[in-house]
């Protein structure tokens, strides 16, 4: 069997999961998460993940192992994946990868860069200016000091913003120009990569009843243990849409329909941006535009055949 990977990529509330599952059952495939957000442990309803009978129906892989409390890099997502492919391949399956985190999917078709290890006192130093300065004023010194990152990283992105910038600091290079020497680890294997795209009104109509799913699943319990177990405000998990406005909702700043309706609000952006990244960063991708799972199907298997 020669080595092939499946990418399926796409915004939120795609239904990319659901297609996975329906190409991984025809083609005797297996599942891997390619969502940030997705890998901890805490967050099975906000995060959306797959469900308990999605799970039966075909094998997955990386969903829900990670702890909240500790940094989850991209680099230590790799790794994970390159034992889980291997194993795929041993069983005689093919790896298809389902999610929205555009750099999961970079690090597979382009590699990661091989950035020197950053001296832990710069990092600390790093660490203290972005606390002291703020956000705003912090991703303003940034630009300053690497141009390259304007369009690339968002401001209120804290944590890969520290990143670029101690990565600037240090190397004297540009976080984007390390990006520039990688190469990827798979580049004998077919790599076939699809972006679902369907229509805005389906797609808001999705996001919309999948927020409704939230909270009848009881997304409010699942944060107030996350609220409990004080976790380091730095860390990208507590970007998790839903975390703020359900602790607005706890702390009566929101009623229930407002908490909602900013959650939805936030993911139609949240949906947007990712769009926005596929144009810039997926421009060689097949772009499958349909409302049709069935459809989508038959032209990713004929694809992949």
């Amino acid at each position: 069997m020669s080595k092939k990977i499946i990418l399926i990529a796409g915004p939120t509330a795609s239904g990319k999961s659901k297609l996975a599952i329906e190409i991984a059952k025809k083609i005797k495939g297996e599942i891997i998460n390619a969502d940030s957000m997705q890998v901890y442990k805490e967050f099975s309803i906000l995060s959306s993940r797959p469900s308990k009978i999605d799970l039966k129906k075909v094998k997955h892989h990386l969903y829900g192992f990670q702890p909240v409390k500790k940094y989850f890099s991209t680099g230590a997502w790799l790794k994970l994946v390159k034992k889980q492919i291997n194993q795929c391949l041993k069983n005689k399956k093919i790896p298809i990868f389902v999610g929205g985190t555009g750099l999961y999917f970079e690090a597979i078709t382009n590699g990661l860069s091989k950035i020197p290890n950053i001296h832990f006192k710069v990092r600390d130093k790093i660490r203290k200016l972005q606390k002291k300065a703020g956000q705003e004023k912090f991703y303003k010194l940034l630009l300053e000091l690497d141009p390259l990152i304007k369009n690339k990283i968002e401001p209120l992105d804290t944590q890969r913003s520290i990143r670029a910038y101690e990565v600037k600091k240090s190397t004297k290079k540009s976080i984007f120009e390390w990006y520039k020497l990688t190469k990827s680890e798979f580049q004998k294997f077919q790599i076939f990569k699809i972006f679902i795209d369907v229509p805005r009104e389906k797609l808001l109509k999705n996001i919309s009843e999948r927020t409704e799913k939230m909270f009848r699943n009881d997304c409010i319990e699942e944060v107030k243990y996350f609220l409990n177990l004080n976790i380091d405000p730095s860390l990208s998990v507590n970007k998790i849409i839903g975390v703020k406005e359900i602790k607005d909702l706890l702390s009566g700043d929101l009623s229930l329909p407002q908490v909602k309706e900013v959650i939805n609000i936030k993911t139609r952006q949240y949906a947007k941006r990712q769009v926005t990244w596929a144009r810039g960063h997926m421009s060689d991708w097949n772009k499958l535009y349909s409302n049709s799972f069935s459809s989508l199907s038959k032209k990713i298997l004929k694809a992949t055949s």
